[in-house]
């Protein structure tokens, strides 16, 4: 669901944008402009290896904030993170990268998503 949600959303976001030089303009573009959209933040961090693998983090992640910050619903949190892994998935679909997002969290509600960008 998420992954179409991504889809859709995008190509109303990137209508009245220039074309993206590269992947990393295209992360760039999900960090900043989608992820304030989506989540009225953006993202705290960006990493990347240089070799398709971006690792987005958020330090106060909108839906994990309203669960506790102790460890006791840590093992609940993947199912918050789903719907959002399938949001990326589709936006950088429809931007042409083809990609697996993955989350993870060890600290609530601060989380990272794995971008892994897959060659065509």
């Amino acid at each position: 669901m998420g992954f179409r949600v991504g889809q859709g959303l995008i190509e109303r976001f990137t209508k009245d944008t220039p074309r993206f030089k590269d992947e990393l303009d295209v992360m760039k573009f999900i960090c900043k402009d989608f992820w304030t959209s989506v989540f009225k933040k953006q993202i705290d961090n960006l990493r990347t290896n240089h070799q398709g693998i971006y690792v987005l983090q958020d330090n106060k992640f909108r839906l994990l904030t309203q669960l506790s910050a102790g460890k006791q619903y840590l093992e609940h949190a993947p199912k918050f993170l789903a719907f959002t892994c399938g949001l990326v998935r589709g936006a950088l679909s429809n931007l042409g990268v083809k990609s697996i997002v993955t989350a993870e969290v060890s600290v609530m509600p601060a989380c990272k998503f794995q971008v892994m960008i897959q060659k065509i």
